[in-house]
């Protein structure tokens, strides 16, 4: 069967039995047709061996592809083989031995903690606004309980969000939430963030949106909370308030603002995957370089060696 046949057989499977959408299926065509382009002139791409993937990998490098693009048309590769394999027109799948490319992880953005107090200040102060009324100062109010609770437990925005109105009721020092794969956990939640919380909660008392709404921030969106989008926007203005640069401030920031700042204060990491949701400690491992600092300066400070060597 020539080349083309089998890509549209594997776009056709792709489509019908994984559903994907329109932009996957190109991306795939294009990806699979480049391979294709390189190895026409030699086996074609249906029949390529491991050697020949490996050329055209090498080829991708040598052009100065980014390594996550050159990721992407790996997997596609992958894919594309896997499907022959089982529809049995090969044997075997030569994309198996190949190595994908390697990317160094980005550290995350983070915010000094100096930076967060600024942040919390400037959101205390227009909760704390006594000429505001209203609608005002429920979004003021509302606003200082969403990123104290945020920096207080590290929750995803997703989290954050749509926690329920149950928290409210509650005065604990422990909130449950239900986050990836619908899985529950405990977290902490301080005194700070406690105290927005009932602030908030006493400028929603009597309002109409609040009246048999499940959701601990109700909004009028499609899903009766308030949206990630808008309080990523609204987060953007409050760093600007603070004197921040808006572009350096997200939800995501602040939850890597607690990883971080737990870290440079003393806990470990297994105690903050488990804060953070982590189903694996691999992930939490972005904060490492935390650690290593820490223990740098624990070296620095008190090994007699490194004082003898200031002497």
């Amino acid at each position: 069967m020539p080349d083309f046949a089998r890509i549209e057989s594997f776009l056709e499977m792709m489509a019908v039995e994984r559903g994907a959408s329109d932009n996957t299926l190109a991306a795939y065509r294009r990806d699979l047709d480049d391979a294709r382009g390189f190895l026409g002139g030699s086996t074609g791409l249906g029949d390529a061996d491991t050697e020949a993937l490996r050329r055209y990998m090498a080829h991708l490098e040598a052009t100065g592809l980014a390594p996550a693009s050159r990721q992407r048309r790996l997997s596609a590769l992958r894919q594309f083989f896997k499907f022959l394999y089982a529809e049995g027109q090969r044997g075997d799948d030569p994309s198996g031995p190949i190595e994908g490319a390697k990317r160094a992880r980005p550290l995350p953005k983070i915010l000094s903690e100096a930076e967060v107090d600024r942040l919390l200040d400037t959101a205390a102060t227009a909760a704390e606004d006594a000429s505001l009324e209203g609608g005002a100062r429920l979004r003021a109010r509302r606003m200082l309980a969403l990123v104290e609770i945020l920096y207080a437990t590290g929750l995803r925005v997703s989290e954050l969000v749509s926690l329920p109105r149950s928290v409210l009721r509650s005065r604990g020092r422990v909130i449950v939430v239900r986050g990836k794969g619908d899985k529950e956990r405990m977290v902490p939640i301080g005194e700070r963030a406690r105290d927005a919380l009932a602030s908030f909660g006493e400028a929603m008392a009597g309002r109409a949106e609040a009246a048999g709404s499940p959701w601990l921030f109700p909004a009028l969106s499609e899903s009766g909370h308030v949206t990630r989008q808008s309080f990523a926007r609204d987060l953007k203005v409050l760093a600007g308030r603070a004197g921040l640069s808006p572009a350096r401030v997200s939800p995501h920031v602040l939850r890597h603002a607690f990883a971080s700042h737990l870290l440079q204060n003393g806990a470990d990491l297994r105690s903050v995957q488990e804060l953070l949701g982590h189903a694996d400690i691999g992930t939490t491992q972005i904060y490492t370089h935390v650690l290593e600092e820490r223990l740098m300066r624990l070296v620095t400070d008190h090994h007699p060696l490194s004082q003898l060597a200031e002497e």
